[in-house]
């Protein structure tokens, strides 16, 4: 067992730690500062203050923190951290169907919603080969409608495994966010929960099972990047589940 792996028994040195911020937030962060800063010598105090907190909370979303996901073929995990809004039946997109991708028959979709106070790295819910990356410009509508895997800005992303399974995911901008950031490109092997790409301010990102598979997770439920798993291929029973 690597330095990276994780048993699931028995104790370890996990320790708390603060998450490390993602380089992409530092010049944000540094123009909030100095605006902050002019605001201290040069207005008033309490903008300065309003500044100073908005350094901190741009910190705050760019942050990037470890995350520990299981290693098992079977498992597809969440690619965001954030809220399951909608859990429904839909043909995957026409980006992500074709010879060598996914097929046109309708299959479940999982959106997940990521407001600004959710971490906004994604990352990749199964190992294998990124096989597709297409980029769609487009509107800023709030990510939280249907319409919008259809009509917001978003980018598609096929992965396909070892075993020849393919999962399609969007990440699709939403009323705030205006850029999609990759972190991958066609032809790169990533490791399952591996960091594909952000999305800044505000977005979601919707997860196409394949064929025959039920999700492990519930509409209202918050999700963990890398960690949750979303279903287990080839495992169709549904779940119920309460709000308490």
């Amino acid at each position: 067992m690597t330095s990276l792996e994780k048993p699931n028994l028995g104790t370890s040195s996990v320790r708390w730690r603060w998450p490390s911020i993602h380089p992409e937030g530092y010049k944000f962060a540094i123009i909030a500062a100095v605006i902050s800063l002019a605001f201290f010598i040069f207005v008033a105090e309490w903008l300065g203050w309003i500044g100073a907190a908005i350094t901190v909370w741009i910190l705050a979303f760019f942050r990037d923190p470890v995350r520990t996901t299981p290693k098992d073929g079977r498992m597809i995990v969440a690619p965001a951290d954030g809220l399951v809004t909608m859990i429904a039946t839909v043909a995957p997109p026409r980006e992500l169907v074709g010879e060598g991708a996914l097929a046109a028959d309708p299959v479940t979709r999982v959106s997940i919603f990521m407001s600004v106070f959710d971490v906004h790295i994604n990352r990749s819910p199964i190992a294998g080969t990124i096989a597709r990356v297409v980029y769609i410009s487009g509107k800023f509508l709030n990510a939280d409608l249907d319409k919008a895997s259809e009509e917001n800005e978003r980018q598609h992303i096929l992965v396909e495994g070892q075993d020849g399974m393919r999962i399609g995911f969007t990440q699709i901008a939403g009323l705030v966010a205006r850029r999609i950031v990759p972190f991958v490109k066609p032809g790169d092997i990533i490791a399952g929960g591996q960091r594909v790409g952000l999305i800044r301010f505000g977005s979601r990102v919707d997860v196409y099972l394949p064929a025959g598979t039920a999700p492990t997770v519930l509409l209202g439920q918050r999700t963990i990047a890398g960690e949750t798993v979303l279903a287990v291929a080839g495992r169709d029973e549904r779940i119920d589940g309460i709000a308490q």
